[in-house]
């Protein structure tokens, strides 16, 4: 059996604007809560968000955005960043999500290689200086007319032009505009050149929020607590589009992630569903007042973005109440979710895979070579096809056909393998396949295996340069606190017997933290840059 599956399609797709479904729902659920900011204690139903929307649209008409020009938003999680977000779509502006983290050399190539007309951000937060990084940036983004700080000025004029705002021009305009078009650009971050921006349109991300939605049971009675950033598909696709198009709500628990802030914003707002990353689970669950948070309005929620221990899952089951916890997975490129785990799935699968196929998708893992499709249990390169698919890359058609092929597939460049019953595990990055011998290793075999020994807390394995064998591996370890100091020799030696030889690392390199990107993505490319550097200076063990 082939490993390729097509999702169900008995639900339709949704064949209108955000705008347009945001309107839907305030019709019928207008009343109903849809936005708490818990750190400043605001809260909107659905009616008002909407007309606080409307404003912020007329807003940026007044500044003389119009159709497909970028409006660049740079901020933490905020009510303001949902606003802009609606409202960008509301008049068909493209908006162009720039990472909080970003330093001024970063922020410079996005706003000048999308083009971005005009720029939403707070003044500073922490020790981010934005409204002087903007104003060192202008001069280098020629496109750039206004900077709009929130909480200043420049925000009051926005709000008080567009409550002046011709609603019949907004509604003529919202009517011209069409699902598929461009909407959103997110930046990839990458983990080697300059980031890419996937072009997204109403009809790519507005269906995918809708059917994660769908695939997590949400009505409008569900409140969704979302710490996970707006910038990311994650945050302003998974959480506010999923909780727009089922009149449900969002909770925005602080402006970046903090474990104290979520767990109390779950208890006091009674949410129902919670999203993060392993590692953000982790952190909650070992809050030192985990235990004074009643999370009893839990049921289920979103781990994306890694792998999810078993232990982190059952905890996550057993003390969070989040029984039907679901695992997505995807990429900025496909809006961003291709396969996720249903309710009725089990413990297993959770844990093991990414689950299936979403609805109106299709996957299939072919050879990396031959491109044909492989035989279910055989590993290969997972590819999606559908909706989902963005448009391409921003002003980029070379990087664009790398990525997607003449028959509309995205290939991810993820390594995975489906079983009998459709379900997807991911195995590694095409790019860390390692090749010893004329042997193909795949790393997360090996890290999975590492991560058995009870010294160990994290490892990563990359391949580096031998003249024997063409590639030897070397594992990068993180120890666990108090633990004896590893040698490369012990470690081969808990190896042997249960690795294949020529999966045994040759070297072992320790380490405090691994590099890393601005999302939170092991930078493998800049390990194996170290690894032939020490190497070369004979530090290596």
């Amino acid at each position: 059996m082939l490993s390729h599956a097509q999702g169900a399609t008995d639900r339709p797709l949704l064949a209108e604007t955000i705008g347009a479904d945001l309107a839907r729902t305030v019709a019928a659920f207008g009343e109903r809560e849809a936005l708490v900011d818990v750190p400043t204690g605001r809260r909107w139903t659905y009616r008002r968000l909407a007309a606080e929307v409307d404003v912020v649209a007329h807003g940026l008409l007044a500044l003389g955005v119009r159709r497909g020009d970028r409006v660049g938003i740079w901020s933490p999680n905020c009510a303001e960043w949902v606003l802009v977000q609606y409202a960008t779509a509301r008049i068909g502006a493209v908006l162009v999500t720039v990472n909080p983290a970003y330093r001024t050399h970063e922020l410079e190539y996005v706003l000048r290689q999308s083009g971005v007309v005009v720029v939403v951000a707070p003044p500073a937060y922490k020790s981010s200086q934005y409204a002087a990084m903007l104003a060192g940036a202008r001069s280098n983004c020629p496109e750039l007319r206004e900077v709009v700080l929130i909480g200043e000025d420049s925000w009051t004029a926005l709000l008080e032009a567009g409550r002046a705002g011709d609603p019949a021009a907004l509604a003529a305009l919202a009517a011209e505009l069409r699902p598929e078009d461009p909407i959103n650009i997110q930046y990839t971050s990458g983990t080697t050149g300059f980031p890419k921006g996937a072009t997204l349109s109403h009809r790519n991300i507005l269906n995918n929020g809708y059917f994660v939605g769908e695939l997590c049971d949400y009505t409008e009675q569900d409140r969704i607590c979302v710490p996970v950033p707006f910038y990311h598909c994650f945050g302003m696709v998974m959480g506010n589009l999923a909780a727009t198009s089922h009149g449900a709500c969002v909770v925005i628990p602080a402006p970046t992630f903090d474990p104290a802030a979520t767990l109390a914003a779950v208890a006091a707002e009674r949410c129902t569903s919670l999203y993060g990353v392993p590692t953000m689970f982790i952190a909650e669950l070992n809050d030192p007042g985990f235990a004074t948070h009643d999370l009893g309005s839990l049921r289920t929620g979103i781990m994306a973005g890694s792998p999810c221990p078993a232990e982190v899952m059952k905890q996550v089951i057993e003390k969070m109440n989040m029984r039907d916890v679901s695992i997505c997975y995807g990429m900025t490129e496909t809006s961003p979710v291709s396969t996720q785990t249903r309710r009725e799935d089990g413990f297993e699968q959770r844990i093991s895979t990414v689950g299936r196929v979403g609805p109106h998708l299709e996957v299939k893992v072919v050879d990396p070579v031959t491109g044909a499709v492989v035989e279910r249990g055989t590993p290969g390169e997972l590819c999606t096809r559908g909706y989902s698919v963005m448009i391409g890359y921003w002003a980029e058609p070379e990087r664009t056909a790398e990525a997607l092929d003449t028959e509309g597939w995205m290939h991810t460049g993820d390594l995975a393998v489906m079983d009998e019953d459709g379900f997807l595990a991911i195995t590694g990055r095409i790019k860390d396949l390692v090749i010893r011998g004329g042997e193909n290793i795949y790393p997360r075999e090996i890290e999975e295996f590492l991560l058995t020994h009870p010294d160990i807390l994290d490892a990563q394995v990359v391949g580096v340069p031998d003249e024997k064998y063409g590639e030897e591996l070397m594992a990068w370890i993180q120890l666990r606190a108090g633990a004896p100091e590893l040698t490369a020799e012990a470690l081969r030696a808990y190896c042997t017997g249960r690795l294949a030889h020529y999966k045994i690392p040759r070297y072992v390199h320790r380490v405090d933290a691994f590099p890393m990107t601005v999302t939170g993505k092991v930078r493998k490319v800049e390990m194996r840059e170290e690894a032939v550097r020490l190497l070369g200076s004979g530090l290596a063990g």
